[in-house]
């Protein structure tokens, strides 16, 4: 019958020997642990000065990844201890395990809390810069594989695949109509409200309707649609191509001759670019409806009113501030769903880590465009 695990101390001459013999496996760890937390507490350097410890693997029959913690665990505590410590007749079959654990679980007091120094500081910073700047040139340059690959399917309409692009019209616009329209109906009501409190304190609740149709058709409707889409198809662009990475599909697509481009990336990068500004007039409308559900509950504006202030308030290009910044939208959302998703590795966990980098990437870069927007229109007097 098998020996369970055991370990004892053999103190002799100027040197402490342990001697660890039998199964060290997950079911004998709770003795282990007491006999080893016995040991622990007990003298290091019974000779005084620089003790060398010698931990006698020779009688030890198996080993699996928890007994190899242990006996790691032993031998940091005595070394933290001023113990210049060895494993000895350790059997080579166990030597690769020891090392693999070791390398994923450090010696903890080596990740004791501290507070980082300015050096530290520093060098965090530079590989947060440098990894970042790495992600914008690979940015860019999967933007120039996918322009290539566009400028392929212009010059020859031939290999355009217009199942797959109509096919993701279909999922990433008439699908996303519900969600999109009642949000924008429930902010169209909250901001109204809120404008509307503040106007009142100086009997200019008229002016509720150009505060609504002015921040809805430049801003809030292109916004609300950018950021659901980026949260429902950017995030299922990712997981559909990284399951396809998973499993291996990709790269069977490859080896038969096809451009993953131009076969998984160019349909939804073309139908999301289709649907997203035809989404934002819709929020645009479903918005204004809201708002003016509420102008006529609240304030007693009634609908033809509402519509002829709505009328004089939306002038000139301001219908169309937020149609023409939809496209751009769309094309960075998918263009960030469609490579998170082909970075994904074999893993299930990838799968997930990239889809949430992918919709918070997406968010991010819709933002910041739409203040370069700004900026742009307002130069233009727009």
């Amino acid at each position: 019958m098998a020996e369970e695990g055991w370990i004892e101390a053999k103190p002799g001459g100027g040197e402490l020997a342990y001697v660890a013999g039998g199964q060290w496996l997950i079911s004998a760890a709770p003795e282990l642990d007491r006999q080893l937390h016995a040991l622990e507490r007990g003298p290091a350097r019974p000779g005084g000065g620089r003790q060398r410890v010698r931990i006698d693997c020779a009688p030890l029959e198996a080993l699996d990844t928890v007994g190899a913690w242990l006996i790691l665990r032993l031998k940091a505590v005595l070394a933290r201890r001023g113990a210049e410590v060895s494993l000895d007749n350790l059997a080579t079959r166990f030597a690769p395990l020891l090392e693999q654990v070791e390398k994923y679980h450090p010696d903890p007091a080596k990740q004791r809390r501290r507070l980082p120094g300015l050096v530290d500081l520093l060098a965090a910073l530079g590989a947060w810069a440098i990894s970042h700047v790495r992600d914008v040139g690979e940015g860019f340059g999967f933007l120039g594989e996918v322009t290539l690959a566009a400028t392929r399917v212009i010059t020859r309409p031939r290999r355009l695949r217009p199942i797959a692009f109509i096919s993701q019209m279909q999922h990433t616009g008439p699908a996303a109509l519900p969600i999109v329209g009642l949000l924008s109906f429930l902010i169209g009501i909250v901001f109204a409200y809120q404008g509307a409190v503040q106007l009142q304190q100086f009997g200019a609740e008229i002016f509720t309707v150009n505060l609504l149709g002015i921040a809805f058709v430049r801003e809030l409707g292109v916004l609300l649609s950018a950021i659901i889409i980026a949260g429902r198809s950017g995030s299922a662009f990712t997981a559909e191509i990284g399951t396809m990475q998973v499993n291996e599909e990709i790269d069977a697509m490859v080896t038969i001759g096809l451009d993953p481009v131009e076969v998984l990336v160019l349909p939804r990068v073309g139908a999301l670019m289709v649907t997203l500004p035809l989404m934002t007039f819709f929020a645009n409308v479903m918005g204004l409806l809201g708002g003016a559900a509420l102008c006529d509950l609240q304030l007693h504006i009634p609908l033809p009113l509402f519509l002829s202030q709505l009328n004089s308030a939306i002038t000139g290009w301001t219908f169309w501030l937020g149609l023409i910044k939809a496209p751009f939208f769309a094309l960075v959302i998918a263009l960030v769903g469609c490579r998170e998703g082909l970075r994904v590795s074999r893993s299930a966990e990838s799968v997930g880590r990239q889809t949430t980098l992918s919709v918070v990437e997406s968010i991010f870069l819709v933002i910041v465009l739409d203040a370069i927007f700004s900026i742009v229109f307002a130069k233009f007097n727009l």
